[in-house]
């Protein structure tokens, strides 16, 4: 039967929040019925919220959280009602997918409707559907608040260092942003033993936040150039750069933050775009040409959900990704949009949470 749900919709146009009362279906052979307990507040909502692109209708957005199962449909396998569990936005493992997600469409109050975004689900709400996709098994002896980040920043940033990059010890690091998907890559590089670790931003209080994550050294943006540092900290620049606010100064930034080549010899850094970008960017072909640099994207970290949750949360049992610290501020769904405009204005130092 259908389950109430209070949910945030996104309006077609207003760019400001509102709080809905809608009746979610019966599950679909694939689908799962989450009530929440947490859920993270990414930019990528606030990229949603802001964008200058109309959109074609109201959304229901967010993308990361724990909950339990309290239906589920006749071909999931993988969790059943009353298993805890974490969604992402990222599909859990398409090698073991039968089906293709699809997008699904919601009736509000006023009788218009509602779809999800790209990501086919949504999260800001006590309870929500997903594709089985969508929804990864989480273990009874882990909280259930701190680990909604685990299926987008932490994904994220550990995933571009552990997966994309593939940082070895001893290897030279540079991130640059942050905040909770910067803390979460700089987490996964003191966890491989990579060394020095090079935290840069432009925020004094987020570069001695990063160093409890396991940050060696911190360079702020606004006390000279950046790069010119970090090839002075390293001697010639770093192995690998990861740039995870898309911006386009840092998205240049990172390419010219890692070593030069050697002609004839060994090859030379590799840059990582980890952040959404917000625009077009020039890049100095000759200097990746020359300097036989590379560089990358990571979506996601090119991360596998089956694969890497369990990874994660071994890393948090053990200590070495705090998730506790990395979770800053906590709001209500009442108080979701006063927790995007703190966002927004850069005060929520690593993640913030949701808590339903």
């Amino acid at each position: 039967m259908p389950t109430p749900a209070r949910v945030v919709v996104l309006p077609q146009d207003k760019p400001t929040l509102r709080l809905m009362d809608i009746q979610l279906p019966d599950p679909s052979p694939y689908e799962v019925v989450v009530q929440q307990f947490a859920t993270g507040l990414c930019h990528s909502q606030l990229h949603q919220i802001h964008s200058p692109t109309p959109r074609e209708s109201a959304l229901l957005i967010g993308h990361e959280s724990t909950g339990v199962v309290v239906a589920k449909g006749a071909q999931v396998k993988h969790v059943k009602e009353g298993d805890r569990v974490m969604t992402t936005w990222l599909p859990r493992d398409l090698a073991t997918a039968d089906h293709t997600p699809e997008r699904t469409w919601y009736t509000l109050p006023d009788g218009t409707e509602a779809t999800t975004g790209r990501t086919f689900m949504f999260t800001f709400g006590d309870n929500v559907i997903a594709d089985e996709q969508h929804v990864v098994p989480l273990p009874d002896d882990v909280p259930t608040d701190v680990t909604a980040i685990i299926g987008c920043p932490v994904m994220t940033g550990a995933g571009a260092v552990r997966n994309t990059a593939g940082v070895q010890v001893g290897q030279s690091v540079a991130v640059f942003g942050a905040g909770g998907v910067g803390l979460s890559a700089i987490a996964a590089a003191a966890v491989i033993g990579a060394t020095p670790i090079i935290a840069v931003d432009v925020a004094e209080d987020k570069l001695a936040f990063a160093k409890r994550f396991g940050a060696t050294i911190g360079v702020n943006a606004t006390a000279g150039d950046p790069v010119e540092r970090i090839h002075e900290l390293t001697n010639g620049g770093v192995d690998f750069a990861f740039d995870c606010m898309g911006a386009t100064v840092t998205m240049q930034q990172t390419l010219a933050a890692t070593k030069y080549g050697v002609w004839g010899g060994a090859r030379g850094g590799t840059a990582v775009l980890v952040g959404v970008p917000v625009a077009p960017v020039d890049l100095d072909m000759d200097e990746m040409l020359s300097g036989q640099r590379t560089y990358l994207g990571s979506l996601g970290g090119s991360s596998v959900p089956d694969r890497d949750f369990p990874l994660f949360l071994e890393w948090f049992r053990a200590g070495q990704l705090d998730l506790t610290a990395l979770v800053t501020q906590r709001f209500r769904l009442e108080e979701i949009n006063e927790g995007f405009a703190a966002l927004a204005r850069g005060e929520i130092l690593g993640r913030a949470i949701i808590e339903l």
